[in-house]
């Protein structure tokens, strides 16, 4: 007899409200992954994204899976306890619970620590026998060959942004506000190309997105799967580390492969700032030449900004914004420093006795600030935050920007004007 399952990609409402009018954005990618490990002779699936969808409650299912992120951690254990009320078991897995599996324990029946393609579906075999274990953890380094192809078919509402695959796993740096190092297994991995190439074909739409954490994290992988993917004439993003953008032939291998936009993280122009976090690979007096090159192969600069670094004093913001109009920065996902749980930084405000909050939900890095700022206040930080915000998706900010770059202007106008929609719905 088939068991009923419910996969859940949640999203708090908070987020959800700072989100939703932008036009960018694409499914999380982990649900539908999981699905595809699930057996349907033994599970009916439903996939919900809380981005665009209610939770089923009146429905009965024999087990729910969340991923659990720190900013998503207390509403994931809302919608736990209320799906345990009716005798659904819950099993919690992610970054939050392979962080702090003792916490997510007290609040689900199951939990998953580390990367799930080998213990997913030894869990999902085991509860359906019913001998499943409270803990599985991830001990052994997945191999990332012959993996499923995510559900996409499950995904409902998101006829424009579904098409998100990954080709690699893991970052080869170690920037001290990142949990890639806590939640991931130590080699950077990739799959094979011909299989990332296969998944690629799969997608519908004209346009997708790489959801590997440094796409460039092996530049001649990179190479080799940009030359495959010419053929499929797509148009794609990726994030990338700004140091390996200072190669042409790179460059000139992406937008050729369709590349029309990089996700780079600048985070800061303050080299002390950089520094301050083991981001150093970053180098400001380079940040010109590198965004010229990038714009020069006829690819958007999407940047990666934080405000709060304990270098940051009030002016940041002011000169933060002058600098990316005269850069021609195209667009910016603009945050908070958050200092996530297990990290570095966490560890080192903690003891510094910076910390403000203990409620995950403050640690979202876009609606509240977590930690007293070295140089400001945190209200004057979440205000110039805020402004900048207001003030770089301003209709004079972007033609400066635009008029300045003069790359991808329709894709161009076309997201900014997203980013403005939901710098307005807050």
């Amino acid at each position: 007899m088939k068991k009923k399952i419910l996969l859940i990609t949640p999203e708090n409402e908070e987020i959800n409200r700072f989100r939703k009018k932008q036009f960018n954005n694409f499914i999380q990618i982990t649900m539908p992954y999981l699905a595809a490990f699930i057996d349907e002779s033994k599970y009916d699936i439903t996939l919900i994204d809380e981005y665009n969808q209610k939770i089923p409650y009146k429905k009965q299912f024999d087990l729910a899976a969340i991923t659990v992120n720190t900013s998503n951690a207390e509403h994931c254990y809302k919608i736990a306890e209320r799906l345990r009320a009716k005798n659904t078991r819950v099993v919690m897995g992610g970054p939050h619970a392979t962080l702090l599996p003792d916490e997510v324990g007290k609040n689900c029946d199951y939990v998953l620590t580390g990367e799930g393609e080998l213990i997913w579906p030894e869990f999902l075999e085991d509860f359906y026998n019913g001998k499943a274990r409270t803990r599985y953890a991830c001990e052994t380094v997945p191999d990332l060959k012959n993996l499923p192809i995510s559900r996409r078919d499950l995904i409902k509402k998101r006829p424009f942004s579904k098409g998100a695959v990954f080709s690699s796993r893991g970052c080869p740096y170690s920037c001290s506000y990142c949990n890639l190092k806590q939640i991931y297994c130590k080699p950077f991995r990739k799959r094979p190309v011909q299989e990332v190439i296969a998944e690629i074909g799969t997608i519908k739409n004209k346009y997708f997105v790489f959801w590997d954490d440094n796409f460039w994290g092996d530049t001649d992988y990179a190479r080799e799967l940009m030359k495959e993917l010419k053929a499929l004439n797509k148009k794609w993003a990726a994030q990338v580390t700004l140091d390996r953008c200072n190669d042409d032939e790179l460059l000139k291998l992406a937008r050729s492969a369709g590349c029309i936009y990089l996700f780079v993280g600048i985070e800061s122009f303050s080299q002390e700032s950089l520094g301050s976090v083991n981001k150093g690979i970053n180098v400001v007096q380079r940040y010109k030449a590198i965004i010229d090159k990038i714009h020069n192969n006829g690819i958007c600069v999407q940047a990666g900004i934080i405000f709060g670094f304990d270098g940051d004093k009030r002016n940041v913001f002011e000169d933060t914004l002058e600098i990316c109009n005269n850069l021609g920065i195209d667009g910016a996902t603009v945050s908070i420093l958050t200092p996530l749980p297990g990290t570095p930084i966490y560890d080192r405000l903690k003891e510094e006795n910076r910390l403000l909050t203990g409620n995950w939900s403050n640690y979202n890095g876009k609606t509240e600030v977590a930690f007293l700022p070295k140089n400001m206040s945190k209200e004057e930080l979440f205000e110039g935050y805020m402004w900048f915000r207001r003030e770089f998706y301003s209709i004079r900010s972007i033609f400066t920007r635009i008029k300045k770059s003069r790359v991808n202007i329709l894709h161009n106008i076309i997201i900014n004007l997203g980013y403005k929609l939901a710098v307005c719905n807050i």
